[in-house]
């Protein structure tokens, strides 16, 4: 089996993250997948930044019409420093005969050399590198060529853009602007239920 670990900090997940996700499913043939929202270390927290719990019950949201994807809080239980070569070890435990695939940005892929125990991620899974553009993948495919020679399997998936981000959401719902375009219609409930990223969630 082929499963696909999809992190992020995910506050909140939009949209482009599901499109991001699904086109990768299709591409590279994963069976199921595992979402992961980032665990946000105390001191980096603000008021603008939504719980755990509002995360992955925003995560839930979204992803509930896909019954292959499950959403894990691995992350948010650990303490310290959450480096992806502890969560892969865990993982490779829980499912030593499944096919590991971490799905990351250009970006990740292109300092991936500087990450704490690369060389054993390479030996735990599937680096799965997302681009968003022709001009991208030429700049990654030398850093993939890179992996490979160190005996890692490296993955390219063109992805078209999905132009948002988690932080421009934020600013637009705290100046009550509109979202519909961007989020699942079910986030958007909760964000008003539970108002999150609002000014008056931000001055509490």
């Amino acid at each position: 089996m082929r499963t696909g670990i999809f992190g992020g900090t995910f506050d909140p997940v939009h949209l482009g993250h599901k499109h991001c996700l699904l086109t990768v499913i299709e591409k590279v043939g994963l069976d199921r997948v595992i979402i992961m929202p980032d665990r946000i270390p105390p001191h980096k927290q603000s008021r603008d930044i939504a719980s755990p719990e509002d995360r992955v019950e925003m995560l839930r949201l979204t992803f509930s019409d896909l019954p292959y994807a499950e959403i894990s809080d691995m992350e948010l239980k650990r303490e310290g420093k959450s480096y992806s070569v502890i969560t892969l070890r865990q993982l490779h435990q829980e499912y030593p005969e499944e096919d590991l695939c971490f799905i990351m940005g250009s970006d990740m892929l292109l300092c991936f050399d500087k990450w704490y125990c690369w060389q054993e991620i390479l030996t735990l899974c599937t680096l799965i590198c997302v681009s968003r553009s022709d001009e991208d993948t030429d700049k990654l495919e030398p850093f993939a060529q890179k992996l490979r020679a160190e005996g890692g399997k490296v993955i390219i998936v063109p992805v078209e853009p999905f132009e948002v981000s988690s932080t421009e959401i934020r600013k637009t719902i705290a100046g009550g602007g509109d979202c519909t375009c961007y989020l699942d219609k079910n986030v958007i409930e909760y964000i008003k239920k539970k108002n999150l990223y609002t000014r008056d969630a931000n001055d509490r």
